[in-house]
């Protein structure tokens, strides 16, 4: 497991600078270093590190949502009103129609396995899109305007919705029919989240206010915290639940709130145990694509996954309508909410485990997915943002 730790780290990192230099995203570096070490390739990696990878990728995530939070400006949200609260889901349902329309001609699948399909394509990557909006948010580039707090916190609701849509299909597909519970649980589970954050927020503000204890020290209670939450989450078997996702990201608001200092220098302590966590988070997920799989779905799945696209760019386009945003800043959203890595590799396998028959092609599509939009995805908001958003920082 240390030989596999090390070299997750220094191929990673390496790779990663490589690809900088070259004027591409890092996290493609850290992606092709995943398949070369995984099992798939050299079958470098000890199973035991690939056997805890969904926890370790879940660590990673968990650090860049609170980082996200601890640094989101809330007032530039505000602004954008309906427009924020629509980016959390009509994109999604848009990606997931486009995909029901596509899939049974492109791919023979039936409206169920479709509908399927859509709900583990339709997922945001906040490993991609969050570490990115962070950065926007400290360069100012958008800030007033509210486009990386909106990308930011709409990519963070996407995903408990999208993976509330997906559980109620894998559902119906196993025969238990069409639940309302579950529907009702994709909002009540997104207020649950917020309002279990926020107070967990106040309360740790409140605590390191009273407790004189160093940054480190209050990084790893945060840390606890946010860990515990992801935990009960995960053990909850009630058909209503709350989103840690959420609550996670709402900590940082939280203590944003309380204790802006505090907040702020809490952000940079993130920022630096996100430099580990990025190349884990990546060779991990480069180290579950099977590239055997690619020639089983070919040219049609890349027609799918690119018009599903167009139909989540459409679903942008109309939420930003009659907005006071620019085109230009209109198109930075669309092309900023296109990147696929994370719940793509945490669910698409999960079909396939199921033993539904459509398993193999869903595995299939998620993966090709990651290996198009992540790094293509990344690549577009690094080359475009200078070039479509205003810089306003003071």
């Amino acid at each position: 497991m240390l030989l596999s730790i090390s070299l997750i780290l220094l191929v990673g990192m390496s790779m990663g600078w490589i690809c900088r230099k070259l004027r591409l995203p890092g996290l493609v570096g850290m992606l092709v270093t995943g398949i070369v070490l995984g099992p798939f390739a050299l079958d470098l990696l000890d199973p035991d590190v690939l056997n805890i990878s969904a926890d370790l990728r879940k660590i990673a995530l968990i650090i860049i949502l609170t980082r996200a939070g601890l640094g989101l400006d809330v007032s530039g949200l505000k602004k954008l009103g309906r427009p924020a609260l629509l980016m959390c889901f009509v994109p999604a349902t848009f990606e997931l129609l486009g995909v029901l329309a596509l899939a049974p001609r492109l791919l023979g699948l039936t409206m169920l396995e479709s509908a399927i399909l859509g709900t583990v394509l339709a997922a945001v990557s906040p490993a991609v899109v969050v570490p990115r909006m962070v950065r926007l948010m400290d360069e100012g580039y958008g800030v007033k305007e509210g486009i990386p707090q909106l990308v930011l916190a709409g990519a963070s609701v996407d995903d408990v919705y999208v993976i509330v849509l997906f559980s109620t299909f894998t559902g119906m597909m196993q025969g238990e029919g069409i639940s309302v519970l579950r529907f009702v649980n994709i909002p009540v589970s997104i207020v649950f989240g917020i309002g279990i954050g926020l107070l967990a927020g106040f309360l740790l503000a409140a605590f390191f206010k009273k407790a004189r204890i160093r940054d480190t020290s209050k990084v790893l209670i945060v840390l606890s915290v946010s860990f515990l939450l992801a935990a009960i989450e995960d053990s909850l078997k009630t058909p209503i639940t709350f989103s840690a996702l959420i609550a996670i990201l709402f900590i940082g608001i939280g203590l944003q709130k309380k204790s802006g200092q505090t907040a702020q220098r809490l952000s940079e302590k993130y920022g630096k145990l996100w430099v580990a966590a990025e190349v884990f988070l990546f060779v991990l997920v480069g180290a579950t694509l099977n590239i055997r799989y690619f020639s089983r779905v070919g040219i049609p799945a890349v027609i799918l996954i690119l018009g599903a696209l167009l139909f989540r760019m459409l679903g942008v386009f109309l939420c930003l309508a009659k907005t006071p945003l620019k085109k230009k800043e209109k198109l930075f959203a669309m092309i900023a909410y296109t990147p696929k890595a994370t719940v793509q590799a945490a669910i698409g396998g999960i079909p396939l485990a199921l033993g539904f028959a459509c398993g193999d092609t869903v595995l299939t599509v998620a993966v090709l997915a990651i290996v198009i939009t992540a790094p293509l995805g990344a690549f577009a908001i690094d080359w475009s943002y200078k070039k479509l958003l205003h810089a306003n920082k003071n």
